[in-house]
């Protein structure tokens, strides 16, 4: 049994691994087209930035893959493979309400990193990115891995959700984390300008939290930014853009 746990947890780890590289390896190759040159320069810091988000992967390999093992031998958890166990229109819902929780999860454990003494002791390090890439998505701490590695495996006992919404979940987790952090705005201007971005959070609103810090502490949704007032609205990446043209110049 331990054996099998272990086997489990390391192809879980294998997974998040394989995914962070392909996921932010695309989106760096796709910066690189867009945007020649914004990530002249940062090479250490990128090496950096994998090494963290490689050992961020073990970490949030290992609690997933105790629960997936139990699932599939013990029926833990409240993950369904039958499309008949819960109605068709439970499916989007089950997704909105994961969303939901692991945003409200991520607001709270991120406003509370922002304290002097945590900030200081673990949250950084993800900080030292400047300006964060498409590869500092998961280049964290291990103890800011360990709050973000618990949430979904602990909401898979309490929310039921299919394989297939389980996994939309997880691709919509990933491609934010990469996409908020690459160095510009890769989504319609209508997601992050008009106004379903004042209730969505893309890079520009993300880019607002690494400029000026105490702010802007979502990873979905901006409700909980705008209720608690931490909600300093959209930023731009002139700034960083224009140095990155320096070092080019360099």
């Amino acid at each position: 049994m331990i054996l099998a746990i272990l086997l489990s947890a390391l192809a879980m780890t294998l997974i998040v691994g394989v995914r962070y590289l392909i996921v932010s390896g695309a989106f760096a190759a796709a910066t690189r087209m867009k945007h020649p040159g914004l990530y002249r320069g940062l090479d250490p810091q990128m090496r950096s930035e994998i090494v963290w988000s490689l050992a961020s992967a073990a970490i949030y390999g290992i609690p997933a893959g105790v629960v997936a093992w139990g699932w599939h031998n013990h029926g833990w958890t409240r993950i369904y493979t039958d499309g008949d166990a819960m109605p068709l229109w439970y499916a989007p819902l089950s997704v909105l309400l994961y969303l939901l929780a692991h945003d409200t999860w991520f607001y709270w454990t991120h406003r509370w990193m922002h304290r002097p003494k945590p900030f200081k002791l673990a949250h950084a390090l993800h900080h030292a990115s400047r300006p964060p890439t498409a590869w500092a998505a998961m280049a964290f701490h291990p103890i800011e891995a360990l709050t973000g590695a618990v949430v979904i495996p602990l909401l898979v006992f309490a929310i039921p959700i299919s394989t297939t919404s389980l996994g939309f979940v997880l691709a919509i987790m990933t491609i934010m984390g990469v996409t908020n952090h690459m160095g510009w705005e890769i989504f319609p201007r209508f997601m992050w300008k008009g106004p379903l971005g004042k209730w969505l959070i893309t890079a520009s609103h993300h880019q607002r939290h690494h400029e000026l810090y105490g702010c802007n502490y979502g990873l979905y949704f901006r409700h909980w930014d705008r209720l608690c007032g931490t909600d300093r609205g959209i930023g731009d990446f002139a700034r960083d853009h224009a140095r990155a043209a320096k070092r080019a110049a360099r």
